[in-house]
Order: structure tokens, then C-alpha cells, then sequence
């Protein structure tokens, strides 16, 4: 099992800047790829960014390429999403996930919800205008 721990949300002003933190527990070796979410009010989760562990393989929503980074310590098993420029639309819950060794095959889809098999509990992050 693997357990998943995000942090850094809060509230902002737009064109702010927050930095998201996922910290990973458990076991971290079966852990292959990971992704932030996110999901406001009323809508469905999305897709924003996701990572290969230990490489610089990244994917990256269309409404938040150029603003967004996602990036990884591997010795602190932790997973960051630096969030710059921020608007009132990038409001939501965000959420971290991690698709291990063993998940049930799918199609590859880094940024669809259903390709990973573990998930945190979420960080509210706001942004005002």
C-alpha cells in the first residue's frame, strides 16, 4: 500500500504563487508515476500534471502549461506542483496521485483519473481576483 499526503494549499490573490507538496509513505519503490488533480465545485476531476519518477517525462493540462511545474525529490518521496500566475479559475481541490507497479492495465492516460491506483485526500486551494 502506498499513502499519500498533500500540503501547501491556501489562499491567494490572482497572479500569486502557491507550491503544492505530496508526501509519499508505504511502498514508495512499487510507485511509477504521479499526478496532481484537481476539482472544483460542480465539476469533474481534471487532470493538471503528471511526472514518470525519476525522469523529466511530464505531461501538463493545456489550462495551466506554462504556469504550472511539477517536480519530484525522490529522496524525500516527495512530489511538488509549483503553481505560479495563479487565477480564480485554478480553484479547486487538488488532489495527488500515484499509479504503482501491478495496477490494472489501462490505456496510457497521465492525465486521466482512472490510470492511477491511489490517491490522497486533497488541499484547497483558492484564488481570488
Amino acid at each position: 500500500q502506498v499513502q499519500l499526503v498533500e500540503s501547501g494549499g491556501g489562499s491567494v490573490q490572482a497572479g500569486g504563487s502557491l507550491r503544492l507538496s505530496c508526501t509519499t509513505s508505504g511502498d514508495t519503490y512499487l510507485v511509477n508515476r504521479m499526478g496532481w488533480f484537481r476539482q472544483a465545485p460542480g465539476k469533474e476531476r481534471e487532470g493538471v500534471a503528471s511526472v514518470y519518477l525519476g525522469s523529466t517525462n511530464t505531461y501538463y493540462a493545456d489550462s495551466v502549461k506554462g504556469r504550472f511545474t511539477i517536480s519530484q525529490d525522490n529522496a524525500r518521496n516527495t512530489l511538488y506542483l509549483q503553481m505560479d500566475s495563479l487565477k480564480p479559475e485554478d480553484t479547486a481541490v487538488y488532489y495527488c496521485a500515484a499509479r504503482t507497479r501491478g495496477a490494472t492495465v489501462v490505456a496510457f492516460a497521465p492525465l486521466s483519473q482512472e490510470y492511477y491506483n491511489h490517491w490522497g485526500q486533497g488541499t484547497q486551494v483558492t484564488v481570488s481576483s
